[in-house]
């Protein structure tokens, strides 16, 4: 089975979540190059509670994304409940919705420019009911296995958050 068609089950009920609220969300995937958005927009109609969001894999692809100053950064690295929740709090306002999910990870099979260790990942949700954050550490360099781990925890938090919410 595909990752997306395992996870299909999953954004139905993210969907419906969202849907019952006439909420949106917006995604910046980080380590999970995309698979977030591409997970939730296999729901049909997903227009009527997804907004957009981009893959943040540069320093250029953040600025422009969050169009958030330099300085906002100070002090934060990758990978960490810090970077993670600006993430979410910035694509959450730059798109117009009430949720925004950011995920910051090191997949591995090459070192992380702010030296996370391969295997690591930050997932956040920020919302109109609170922030939340959630590690996942697979301890693993196999990269397509940490990306689709990282995929599975960022939208279990995500699910988790709006169930709390409701």
């Amino acid at each position: 089975m595909s990752l997306l068609a395992e996870l299909h089950p999953q954004a139905l009920r993210i969907a419906a979540l969202l849907r019952a609220r006439g909420e949106k969300v917006a995604v910046a995937d980080g380590a999970t190059g995309g698979m977030l958005a591409a997970s939730l927009l296999t729901v049909p109609g997903a227009l009527d509670f997804f907004v957009g969001g981009g893959v943040v894999y540069s320093l250029r692809g953040r600025d422009v994304l969050f169009a958030l100053p330099r300085e906002a950064y100070k002090g934060m690295r990758g990978a960490s409940e810090d970077y993670a929740l600006l993430q979410a709090r910035a694509i959450r306002d730059n798109f117009g919705a009430e949720w925004g999910l950011a995920e910051s990870g090191s997949v591995g099979g090459s070192s992380h420019p702010s030296g996370a260790p391969a295997g690591r990942s930050v997932a956040a949700v920020a919302g109109p009911a609170g922030e939340w954050t959630r590690l996942a550490e697979t301890g693993s360099d196999v990269r397509i296995a940490n990306m689709e781990s990282f995929t599975r925890a960022a939208l279990a938090l995500l699910e988790d958050a709006l169930a709390r919410a409701a």
